[in-house]
């Protein structure tokens, strides 16, 4: 951070009391209704969420028993030249998510993946479908994210995993030039790794047939079918074959999600790892806002202090995003932003710089809550209180990855 972060203010705990609101509150936040912007036109009443749910200490939490590993990567049978990738890749030991879904998927059968963010799911899904297509290259993967983001990061990972293998991606999201993605489409890749709307308008135009997949993932479901997918992701699994292998992965499973289960997925193996609720590495706690003019002024004193060092911040519509990104470079402060309404090359030159360190913070609407696996991320800020709960869980879900600690503050108006 620059030298005007290392001056420490005298903002102390005093403002990041929990509990109930000291103005006689009910303890209670209820975001408005408002048009949630990176969602489209779809609406979504806001949640009450208790305050007291953003207070939490990470030693606070029961932990689980440990998730006993039974295999190693070299235990699943994969060719030689995966493995060989693997071991590049320091890949010994698979995570829970992985050590219970490889042997069920390299197996064919349909499968349900439950995880928190940041297991390693990708890697579950991933490796046993490249394996499978590196041994029988006429089978070809469709994986479905919600975000261009997340799309994303599965192809670098598809990349890294099949260096060598002679297979081949396409990526197809939106807010990228589509003649590049139809180039890619035309030469038949063994891969496409797409967002539901981009696909749609591919496959009205004839270029993507759905049904010469023989293996779908459907990654991050759940967000998928918040975000309104629910009618683009039931058209899809209509027109796949009949023999195929569908994966679902998501951190829940509500109604929507049991509905596609039961009409599209046959005997499908459940996994669950889901260790609680949040990240049990991420120190909670709030700052309460008494006065709107003076919050930009919180933040900054936030920002200041010593063990700030690299910050996601969360603001609700791309117009506020914009707004304090301008506003912290304007105080000294290196800072970017990543929303629904910039270029996809903009968004990924922002990411990069984020992730390479050289701005700071990075602020953004809940685009970059799910998906995004940057490292080092020390503090996840919410300027604005998040619509829902679970949107909660998968943005504080970026800082305290692994077996590292972080810390999530939530700025609550508590007038």
């Amino acid at each position: 951070m620059q030298k005007t972060y290392g001056q420490r203010s005298n903002f102390g705990r005093r403002r990041f009391s929990g509990g109930r609101s000291q103005n006689g509150g009910s303890g209670y936040f209820r975001q408005p209704n408002r048009n949630r912007s990176n969602f489209g036109s779809k609406r979504r009443r806001g949640e009450q969420i208790d305050i007291n749910r953003f207070v939490k200490k990470s030693d606070s939490f029961i932990h689980s028993a440990p998730v006993e590993i039974k295999h190693k990567f070299l235990d699943f049978g994969f060719s030689s030249e995966l493995n060989a990738n693997l071991i590049r890749k320091n890949y010994i030991t698979p995570t829970p998510i992985q050590d219970q879904t490889i042997p069920a998927i390299m197996e064919g059968k349909d499968l349900i993946g439950l995880a928190n963010t940041g297991t390693g799911k990708t890697a579950a899904f991933l490796l046993p479908l490249i394996n499978k297509v590196a041994k029988n290259p006429s089978q070809k993967v469709l994986i479905i994210a919600p975000t261009r983001e997340l799309a994303q990061q599965i192809n670098e990972e598809f990349r890294q995993f099949s260096f060598g293998l002679r297979l081949y991606s396409a990526v197809c999201v939106g807010g990228m030039p589509i003649h590049r993605q139809i180039n890619d489409i035309r030469r038949h890749p063994n891969f496409i790794i797409g967002t539901p709307g981009r696909l749609k308008d591919l496959s009205e135009r004839h270029l993507v047939k759905f049904e010469t997949f023989q293996n779908i993932v459907l990654d991050e479901v759940d967000r998928m079918l918040d975000m309104g997918f629910v009618d683009e992701i039931k058209r899809i699994l209509n027109q796949l074959p009949e023999q195929r292998q569908s994966l679902f992965f998501s951190a829940t499973l509500p109604p929507k999600i049991k509905e596609l289960v039961q009409n599209f997925l046959r005997q499908p193996v459940t996994v669950s790892v889901v260790s609680g609720e949040t990240a049990e590495n991420v120190d909670q706690d709030i700052v309460r806002v008494r006065d709107a003019g003076t919050k930009f002024d919180q933040l900054r004193e936030v920002l200041r202090q010593t063990d700030v060092k690299k910050v996601l911040i969360f603001s609700e519509t791309k117009a506020e995003v914009n707004k304090l990104a301008i506003n912290l470079d304007r105080n000294g402060f290196r800072a970017d932003c990543i929303h629904g309404n910039k270029r996809q090359s903009q968004r990924q030159k922002a990411l990069l710089a984020f992730k390479n360190c050289h701005v700071d913070i990075l602020v953004a609407t809940d685009v970059a809550a799910r998906g995004l696996d940057i490292q080092d991320i020390t503090h996840v800020i919410n300027y604005t209180v998040p619509q829902t709960y679970n949107d909660y869980i998968h943005r504080i879900g970026r800082t305290g990855r692994g077996d590292k600690k972080g810390m999530a503050l939530t700025f609550v108006d508590v007038r």
